[in-house]
């Protein structure tokens, strides 16, 4: 997810969370519902003529992910309504989807896909090679704002000698290519602007876009695969995650996508009609330094910041029994993962003997640019609190959804700020000096390019793994929290999945009872 509809739209509209309005935690129950804007409320039928009512607070900005979508429009098609040549399943495994299988040359520079036969668009069209080579090169055109652009443009050349294989040819390999490609939508041709329109190869097609209030799916008897469990599934969109939380508790909705209101979920786990369930998250909550500037250009002042943190305290503070901390950029779910927590522990004289060795011994201040929606305010008064411990001053400034992008992500005019990153696999990040936060490494950035062009799986880990772990020495960022990937439904729902991997939410298996 992106940090916003805006931020969505600027080439990295998966990476950072989408904004959600602080949670009224004394909103009561009437005023919770009135403010929903619930256009359906979740249908008593039960069986193959199901309506599944989906809670989201997570409403697309458009719906064509090449043009700053946001994750919204992933949440309701990714694998529903569109399909690429492979899928991400709710546990991180790539799978061939679209292409039933492919061949990669010795030199790893040329991948040979073979498409599934019998496939057709919702517009009744075939779906041949020249879709996908379409629909990649929508993906890497100089206007996309695809959130794979930049990995994609390794890409030199797209043949299509016949209509069911694709040759796809390489400036330099990339073993990540088919995970890429899990992200990468066939576009069919049946509509002229993809930012209103649909036309994929899933289970569902569209059905009604009501913008603030409603978007629908409906069951596609043409689908070349399993028919989907349920009739329809219609996403109801909220503002606020109290009055998300209330939909449910009366019925407005079957299940939430991802629940945002910690208050609420004490409410929820009460009541013995609803089935709580606690996914594998990869959204982390970062405080994020710019490295480019002093006194963050040294690594003993990150580090000291960083062990200044209570960040148990802090994840308790939001989140009570659920999260998990973390000590790098990789989840538990990545194949690099390692526990890091030790790495930069919390130690108020560690920080303290660490800002003296940078010669900062009486501390410093700086400007705490922070987004001014969930969780980022309550987080940025915690931090304040503890590096007062240490002499640290922070200045907070709040910051709009849009100004954050212009002013921190694009002119990289801050000192640190707060974010949220959804992502699964991007320590790559840490590899690139131009991104935000400034990190210059050339180790690091020569690990990343050997793990990409690795020959073997084993061979991609364990260069990523040394990634990982020069990152938490050198506290390129403090890694606060993984927040907490939290399903809700009614107790008669089944067959929905749980980890929403990069906001990704499948559908077609929810039976109703």
């Amino acid at each position: 997810m992106l940090a916003t509809g805006v931020l969505a739209a600027r080439n990295q509209e998966n990476a950072l969370r989408t904004p959600r309005r602080p949670v009224l935690l004394a909103l009561g129950l009437a005023a919770a519902v009135a403010l929903a804007g619930c256009a359906n409320g979740a249908s008593s039928a039960g069986g193959a003529d199901a309506v599944i009512t989906v809670g989201s607070q997570n409403e697309p900005v458009n719906l064509d992910n090449t043009a700053g979508s946001g994750s919204g429009v992933t949440e309701a098609f990714n694998g529903n309504v569109y399909q690429g040549l492979f899928k991400l399943t709710d546990d991180g495994k790539v799978e061939p989807l679209l292409a039933t299988k492919y061949a990669t040359s010795e030199d790893g520079l040329t991948y040979t896909f073979t498409l599934r036969d019998g496939v057709k668009f919702h517009s009744g069209a075939e779906f041949t090679s020249a879709d996908v080579k379409r629909s990649l090169e929508r993906v890497t055109a100089a206007e996309s704002k695809s959130a794979r652009k930049s990995q994609l443009s390794v890409i030199s050349a797209i043949e299509t000698p016949d209509p069911h294989t694709v040759v796809v040819k390489l400036r330099t390999r990339s073993i990540s290519l088919p995970y890429y490609l899990s992200y990468v939508w066939m576009y069919g041709p049946g509509v002229q602007d993809y930012r209103t329109a649909a036309d994929g190869t899933g289970p569902y097609t569209l059905g009604a876009w009501k913008r603030g209030s409603s978007l629908s799916i409906e069951r596609w008897s043409g689908y070349w695969g399993e028919q989907a469990k349920n009739k329809e599934v219609v996403f109801d969109y909220f503002t606020d995650a109290s009055a998300l939380s209330n939909a449910l508790l009366t019925n407005k909705v079957d299940i939430i996508t991802n629940i945002q209101s910690p208050d609420a979920l004490s409410r929820l786990k009460a009541n013995k009609d609803y089935t709580i369930n606690e996914g594998k998250s990869t959204v982390k909550e970062l405080l994020a330094f710019n490295d480019r500037v002093a006194p963050f250009d040294k690594p003993e002042v990150r580090k000291a910041v960083y062990s200044a943190i209570d960040t148990k305290k802090l994840l308790n503070s939001i989140w009570g029994e659920y999260g998990t901390l973390i000590g790098s950029m990789v989840p538990p779910s990545d194949p690099w993962y390692e526990d890091l927590t030790k790495v930069n522990p919390h130690d108020i004289d560690l920080a303290k003997r660490e800002l003296a060795a940078a010669g900062l011994p009486n501390g410093f201040a700086f400007t705490l640019d922070t987004p001014t929606y969930d969780p980022h305010p309550a987080v940025a008064e915690f931090v304040k609190s503890e590096l007062a411990k240490i002499g640290v001053t922070v200045n907070i400034r709040p910051i709009s959804a849009d100004e954050w992008y212009s002013k921190v992500f694009k002119e990289h005019n801050f000192e640190a700020t707060l974010q949220e990153h959804v992502n699964d696999r991007d320590v790559v990040w840490y590899g690139n000096p131009d991104f935000y936060w400034g990190y210059r490494n050339p180790q690091v950035t020569q690990w990343v390019e050997e793990a990409e062009q690795a020959a073997r799986p084993e061979d991609q880990v364990a260069k990523l793994k040394l990634v990982n772990e020069q990152i938490a020495k050198d506290a390129a960022s403090a890694w606060l929290y993984l927040t907490p990937q939290i399903v809700v439904a009614a107790g008669n729902l089944g067959g929905y999945t749980i980890n929403g991997l990069n906001s990704t939410f499948y559908t077609y298996n929810i039976v109703k009872k």
